[in-house]
Order: structure tokens, then sequence, then C-alpha cells
């Protein structure tokens, strides 16, 4: 189960409503706000829808503010660890190995360079969510450089595979540089001598510490305290395409009996019939809006057998037919 932690999953919603957006936006969320405080970790996907919404509703650019608006503190220990760092370019090879704290959704590499030094982000986009997150980690990277070393350094390029939104304004403002989209892979290209700045606060005993700390979380990383839910939920997802998976063979494959299950979900005060129709809601609304695959198709992916029994289901989830929900 990919997992992203709940501070960056705050650090949106926060953002988002000091934009402006009412909070009842907000109460649909997969994870939604009240079980925020319970939890270390959303599920990536749930990560990534967030984004997708908030960009509908605040418009292009988001990704890109909010991750201005990351600070050092806002990444725990792991942060505490990057301000100690003796030079700037060090908090890469940190996260290259301890970044899974956050999220085991990200893989960086540092090509270092006698002028230039870029920094690859192997996270390739199977949707918008995902380009969007791509887009506020490279624009949270400018800020965090910048506070390590007290300077105003900026980036010389930024590259992201995905192609350019219709307004730029805000990608100029953030990085200062060229900005360049559908390129081969995301990097965010530094001068060397920069990254081998001394950092600000730099302390080798604070920092032997910390990483010792960092090390620790790692070893020992709580996704989250609803992974058994989320758990469940993958495991429908998984199955839907082939019809509608019963509790005994959820259960089976994680390793208890159906009573105990159902037993574990009333805990949560939840039935394995809503995580059902949840998973087939929130998988019918991203292909009815993010895809052109036709009603039977999508019926289909979503564990029905016939379109007309979807067309009701989808009526009496949302409202709306299927046709109107995909015009809206």
């Amino acid at each position: 189960m990919k997992y992203i932690s709940i501070n960056l999953y705050k650090k949106m919603i926060h953002h988002a409503l000091d934009e402006g957006l009412p909070t009842d936006e907000l109460q649909q969320l997969p994870t939604p706000l009240d079980a925020i405080p319970n939890i270390n970790a959303v599920p990536a996907n749930h990560f990534f829808e967030l984004h997708e919404f908030l960009d509908q509703k605040l418009g292009a650019g988001f990704s890109v503010r909010v991750g201005q608006q990351m600070k050092i503190d806002d990444y725990g220990v792991l942060g505490l660890a990057w301000r100690t760092c003796s030079w700037v370019g060090e908090i890469f090879d940190r996260s290259e190995r301890y970044f899974k704290l956050l999220s085991d959704t990200y893989v960086f590499k540092v090509e270092k360079g006698a002028e230039i030094s870029k920094v690859y982000l192997y996270r390739d986009a199977h949707r918008r969510g995902l380009e969007l997150s791509n887009e506020a980690t490279f624009s949270a990277t400018v800020v965090v450089l910048q506070a390590m070393s007290e300077q105003p350094i900026f980036p010389v390029s930024v590259a992201f595979k995905h192609s350019a939104p219709k307004q730029l304004d805000d990608y100029h403002k953030a990085f200062q540089c060229p900005v360049l989209f559908n390129q081969p892979h995301n990097i965010i290209a530094y001068k060397t001598n920069e990254l081998q700045l001394r950092t600000a606060k730099a302390d080798s005993s604070i920092n032997k510490f910390l990483v010792e700390r960092v090390e620790e979380e790692v070893s020992g990383i709580n996704i989250n305290s609803n992974k058994l839910i989320t758990d469940i939920e993958q495991l429908i997802e998984d199955a839907l395409p082939s019809g509608i998976p019963s509790v005994v063979s959820i259960a089976e494959i994680l390793g208890m009996s159906a009573r105990t299950l159902t037993r574990r979900l009333a805990e949560q005060e939840i039935t394995f019939r809503d995580v059902i129709q949840q998973k087939q809601e929130e998988r019918a609304k991203y292909l009815l809006s993010k895809s052109d695959a036709s009603l039977a198709q999508i019926a289909f992916e979503t564990g029905f057998s016939e379109q007309s029994a979807f067309n009701r289901a989808f009526k009496r989830w949302t409202g709306k037919t299927p046709i109107s929900y995909r015009k809206s």
C-alpha cells in the first residue's frame, strides 16, 4: 500500500483554506477531516485525489503555491536532520535514503557535475494528481534549500515530464528560471557550487543524533492506524473488474475470519458494504471525469455485470446519471 505522510496532506488542506476554500467543500474527501488527528499517513491515491480536487477548485498553480508554503518543520525529524546538514546539497543524499519517512512513492537520484548538478525525481505520473505532487515537490525544494542556506538561491532549470498548464505565472515566480514541460525526466538543477554552500545551522554532533533518530523511525515506521481499512479498500479496488468480492474472500486474504473482519470494521463504525460502495463510487467518478471509457466499460470496471444496474446505482449515490456527471 503506497502512503503519504499526514503532514503533507494537512499542509495542502490548510493552504487551501488560506486561499479561501470553504470548509464544507472538504467534507467529502476520501480521508475525511475528522480522521486526520488519528492517523500518521494516508493512502497515496487519496493524496493525489486531493491534489486533483484542489487544482480544480483553486486553479492552476495551487501545487506550486502550496510547495512554496512548506517549512522544514513540516517534514518532522527528517526536516530537522536536513536543517543541521553540513552543506546544502546534502539534503538530496538524505532524501535518497530517508524519504520513506514521508512516502514510499518518491525516488530521488543526484547527478553531480562540475558546474551543474541535477536532481532526478523518478516518479512517473499515471494520473494528474501525481503530476501536481511532482510540481509541489520541486517548489518545496526551492524554499527548503533557501531556508537551509539562508541565501536566495534558485535552480538554474526545472523540467517536468507532463505537459504545461495554461497559466505559468506561479511557476515563474517560484522557480525564477526556465521551466520546461514534456521533457524526458523530472529534473531540478542547481549550480554545483551553491549546493556546496555551508548550511546556516550546520552542527555535526546534533546532526549525528538526528540521523540516528531518523534511522530509528525508518526501521520502525508505522504507516497508518487505519491500515486495515486501507488494505481492504485496495483489495476491493483490485477485485472490482472481476466482480464485487465477498467479505469471506477478502477476510481470507487478510488471514482472518469473515466474522472478525466484520467486527473490526464495526469498531470503525463502517460495514463491508460501505467500503464496497465507496470504492465503486470513487472509481466510477474518476473514470467518468478522467477517461474516455464507455459507460459499459466503467460499469465493468466498478463491478457491475450490466450497465443499467450501474446507472441506477450511480444515480442513487450522486443524484446524477453517469452521463450528466460526465458532462458537468
